[in-house]
């Protein structure tokens, strides 16, 4: 028993453990902040221009990762090794962001017009992707770029200032308008991602020092990062496109429903988000040894994650009931969705922390490979079960992609252990360190 007590006292002196905390205390608030900003925006518009705003952000989401190719990621790997690489990094990761964000948000204005319903204005796709692809990048970089430092109180505030944004420009929609449209949530949804990101830039400038812009760029150092934005967009298939499909295959009504109980999962994850997010730098630190020096420090992460998972799981089971007391009756069919869902949090724990071993250890095109495939099953499947079962089967597809994702990972991650790594003295010092 002492010897249990003694460990824990260690596990929270850790720079993880505060880290963790920082994490947790911004995303606790944010978590709060965005309760009450998600209960506004989707009672206000209601279920069929809830939806038709949720089939939006679904399509921008999957281009969101390449609106930086990766370089937010590569800040935390550069500089959590030297931090003498963060200038270079940051100012490559904000030049990166400017040229492929403004590129991307053409592509998307053009695809609209075959994957969203005709019902959705031009306008609401140009004001998302503004909003997701660019401003929301910029303040992602500056996020990660405290991250690398270990500075994840700033990380925090940034988040919590994002959700204070959103929530205050719902405030004012609501004001202004008694019943407002999907577009005018999305010119206020543009606003306050700029003004965080205006905010973002001005605070890293200050804390971390100005930018370097230079050339030549390392062709190894941009192929991870496209794998990263790869594997991340992948990611975002798997987990949104469904509510695009929906708002195509199925009913604006039908995409509000499931794009709800889905929020809310979502919201439930995030303390595990806070120790994703505090461990990423470690990963990156412990990879030198191979996936085998990852998996022993992801197993322990695994384990606390798992065991919060479980219980939410069987709070949504329990409480989905009283989700149409506090968004409307339109969203009823909300409970069912989200009690099919209850199971995701656990999947997800699994899969996300051992993705985050195979990237740390650098298998980043293998990790983008097993992503990519359950993304093109995500889609094929349905494409088929949506028309036919409508929410429910994307909540179904949703379940089915989660577990292969799970499988995949871990089998890679199982295999690439067993294999022989060779330490170097770099990689012990690093481990060492990420373990202090």
């Amino acid at each position: 028993m002492l010897s249990k007590l003694k460990s824990v006292q260690s596990l929270l002196s850790t720079t993880l453990a505060r880290n963790t905390g920082w994490m947790l205390l911004g995303q606790g608030l944010r978590l709060i902040i965005q309760a009450v900003y998600f209960t506004t925006i989707a009672r206000s518009l209601g279920v069929s221009k809830y939806g038709a705003f949720v089939g939006v952000v679904g399509l921008v989401s999957i281009f969101a990762p390449f609106g930086s190719l990766g370089r937010a990621f590569l800040i935390i790997k550069n500089v959590s090794r030297d931090k003498k690489q963060f200038s270079k990094s940051w100012g490559r990761a904000l030049a990166t962001t400017l040229v492929a964000s403004s590129a991307l948000i053409g592509v998307i204005l053009l695809l609209s017009k075959f994957v969203l319903p005709i019902a959705i204005p031009t306008r609401l796709v140009m004001y998302v992707a503004l909003s997701d692809l660019f401003a929301f990048n910029i303040t992602e970089v500056c996020g990660r770029a405290f991250m690398a430092f270990d500075l994840l109180q700033w990380t925090a505030a940034i988040n919590v200032f994002l959700g204070v944004s959103r929530l205050a420009a719902a405030g004012i929609l609501v004001a202004l308008h008694h019943n407002p449209t999907a577009l005018q949530w999305g010119q206020f949804y543009l606003v306050s991602t700029c003004v965080v990101a205006l905010a973002s830039l001005g605070v890293t400038l200050v804390k971390l020092g100005t930018p370097t812009f230079e050339l030549p760029r390392s062709f190894a150092e941009d192929k991870e990062g496209f794998y990263i934005a790869l594997g991340n967009s992948a990611g975002t298939i798997y987990n949104d496109i469904d509510k695009t499909m929906l708002a195509r295959l199925g009913t604006l009504e039908a995409t509000g429903i499931y794009g709800a109980a889905y929020r809310l999962i979502d919201v439930s994850f995030t303390p595990v988000t806070s120790l994703l997010g505090a461990a990423y730098p470690n990963f990156w630190r412990v990879g030198v040894g191979g996936v085998a020096a990852t998996l022993r420090y992801a197993k322990p992460l695994i384990l606390y994650g798992l065991c919060y998972a479980v219980l939410v799981c069987i709070a949504v089971l329990a409480g989905a009931g009283i989700v149409p007391y506090v968004l409307g009756g339109d969203y009823r069919f909300t409970v069912e969705a989200l009690r099919w869902l209850a199971i995701l949090p656990v999947l997800r724990v699994v899969h996300y922390f051992l993705s985050d071993a195979l990237a740390g250890a650098g298998h980043q095109g293998l990790k983008a490979s097993i992503q990519i495939s359950v993304a093109v099953f995500n889609v094929l499947i349905n494409l088929w079960i949506i028309p036919a079962y409508s929410w429910r089967g994307a909540a179904w597809s949703s379940i089915a992609s989660d577990t292969l994702l799970m499988l995949a990972i871990g089998a890679a991650v199982l295999t690439l252990s067993r294999r022989p790594h060779s330490a170097t003295p770099e990689s012990e010092a690093l481990q060492a360190r990420a373990e202090a």
